[in-house]
């Protein structure tokens, strides 16, 4: 008798909870207008105007290249036995006074404070450096190897070339500036 008392409160309690619990509510049905559709802004990143910020030779070709960046700053000494090819046009994010993007390429072969004084300098070594980006600039470092220069407006800014520094047309040669600052260790001439 006892066991038919207990498994009658059993079947009691357990009917009281499974009677008591809370059914989730039906999900509501859904609207059948869609949503209106908005389209997000066009917005195109300007790669050109980027910079890349490179510590191996690996990533320092790939951002002197036709698809790289308009400036390369290194962080470290780089040194590589490939030839290295500065190509492509590139704009710095900057317009002149007649309000026409600025066209410029920079290897930065330095790093610099918030007040833009350099805190160290670097030396990229490389057999061959071939300039066909113009309006480039070596600036605050040192390059190790020969430079070729084929594009107009090239530019050394406070940098050293160990090295030889030939143009391939005489317009590269006429247009080619350099600050007091800079040298070329080696010979400075046309080479066509």
């Amino acid at each position: 008798m006892k066991v038919k008392a207990l498994l009658l409160t059993f079947f009691l309690i357990t009917s009281l909870f499974v009677g008591c619990t809370q059914q989730p509510a039906p999900a509501p049905a859904p609207d059948p207008t869609p949503p209106p559709q908005t389209t997000p802004p066009e917005t195109t990143p300007d790669v050109t105007t980027t910079a890349s910020i490179v510590d191996n030779a690996e990533a320092f070709e790939a951002a002197i290249s036709n698809s790289g960046t308009w400036l390369i700053a290194t962080v470290n000494d780089i040194s590589t036995e490939n030839d290295l090819v500065l190509d492509g046009e590139f704009k710095n994010g900057k317009k002149d006074d007649a309000g026409k993007d600025i066209i410029q390429r920079k290897i930065a072969l330095y790093t610099q404070d918030e007040n833009r004084k350099v805190t160290a300098r670097f030396t990229l070594t490389a057999p061959k450096l071939t300039i066909n980006s113009p309006n480039a600039r070596i600036q605050s470092g040192t390059f190790k190897g020969d430079v070729y220069v084929s594009a107009q407006n090239f530019e050394l800014v406070d940098a050293t070339v160990e090295g030889n520094l030939f143009f391939t047309t005489k317009e590269a040669q006429d247009t080619f500036k350099m600050d007091d600052n800079s040298k070329v260790t080696g010979e400075t001439k046309l080479q066509q």
